[in-house]
């Protein structure tokens, strides 16, 4: 199980598309970005741009204390810090390279 996000531009082209196991949600919360990743609707969050400034803050969290954040690491191997990081930021990337795109998740 896991977390799809896309990213949708005028005329519904997909400008973004990733996947994340849903095993990094602990570690998500713990970094304040749980439900803009996984339930970004219920914040009201509609397009990438209102997705930057927190990403942006969740990620500077992630990167100033890394062994704090791979407590949340799964003990299955299935959800590392290594992982969402990277993830993280190619999505913070795609929102500031599409600001108008409409944000979808499937979880």
């Amino acid at each position: 199980m896991g977390l799809d996000v896309s990213l949708i531009a005028t005329r519904q082209v997909e400008v973004y598309e990733s996947n994340i196991t849903h095993n990094l949600a602990k570690m998500a919360k713990a970094a304040g970005i749980y439900k803009h990743l996984w339930c970004p609707e219920e914040l009201g969050i509609l397009s990438a741009f209102d997705l930057i400034a927190p990403l942006e803050e969740g990620l500077a969290r992630l990167k100033a204390n890394p062994d704090y954040f791979r407590e949340y690491n799964s003990s299955n191997g299935w959800g590392m810090y290594e992982h969402f990081v990277p993830f993280v930021e190619q999505y913070l990337n795609a929102c500031k390279e599409n600001t108008d795109a409409c944000v979808t998740t499937n979880r």
